[in-house]
């Protein structure tokens, strides 16, 4: 069985497609989710092998959900929406397939065909990525849009990775490996990627290690292994 999850904001979507799904009798759908920001996380948990993806979702869209999944663990995507002008673009980030809403049976079956022979010949999937602008980020029950020139430094921890910002600390479900693959945040430690433009200062210190003073007056880590990459970047 093929291990599937629906990302959707409209729940009779995601019942019309899991339904569809069961009829196949070669899919498991092993989770859904009504946002962009749920379906990262679920991504991120579940690794599912194909991701059925809504575009026009609210906070993040599905293009830019998408842009935030670590490679290594990226499902096979097949867009669905009601708008059909989407379609071209949805090939252009060469995902498996795209539907059209309502979705149609004998429509599904074919793209689950495809998604069979795709995995029986070991293809992975490989999709464009952008620089990420905003990072979405939760604070208690409000759900925050960082901008890239907001961030201080963010951070991984056992309980996931935060985003420091000038005004506070949020929670993101987007990784550090992204992050430092797809913005201009520069790694600093194994845990820490740090924003140039809030670097007061670096203190030196025995053994080719280091410490960032930020202009919020935090001290962040710089090991031997990227120190010499951060005074190349500063010029010095």
């Amino acid at each position: 069985m093929i291990r599937a999850l629906i990302v959707d904001d409209e729940i009779h979507a995601r019942t019309e497609i899991a339904t569809l799904l069961a009829e196949t009798g070669a899919v498991e759908v092993v989770g859904s989710c009504g946002n962009g920001i749920d379906g990262l996380k679920l991504v991120n948990k579940l690794r599912p092998e194909v991701l059925f993806l809504d575009i026009q979702m609210p906070v993040i869209n599905g293009f830019e959900m998408l842009n935030m999944v670590n490679r290594e663990i990226m499902p096979h995507v097949v867009f669905v929406t009601a708008y059909d002008q989407y379609s071209l673009k949805a090939f252009e980030e060469k995902t498996l397939d795209y539907l059209l809403k309502p979705v149609d049976g004998e429509r599904l079956k074919r793209t689950v065909a495809k998604l069979q022979q795709t995995i029986v010949e070991n293809r992975r999937p490989v999709y464009e990525t952008e620089e990420i602008g905003r990072i979405p980020c939760i604070l208690g029950n409000r759900i925050r849009l960082v901008c890239l020139s907001e961030v201080v430094y963010i951070t991984t921890t056992v309980a996931g990775v935060h985003v420091t910002t000038m005004d506070g600390e949020y929670f993101t479900e987007v990784t550090l490996k992204v992050l430092e693959e797809r913005s201009r945040l520069l790694r600093c430690h194994k845990q820490f990627l740090i924003n140039m433009d809030y670097i007061k200062e670096i203190i030196l210190l025995d053994g080719g290690l280091g410490r960032i003073v930020t202009r919020i007056g935090q001290e962040i880590p710089v090991s031997r292994r990227y120190l010499k990459l951060i005074k190349k970047k500063l010029f010095i």
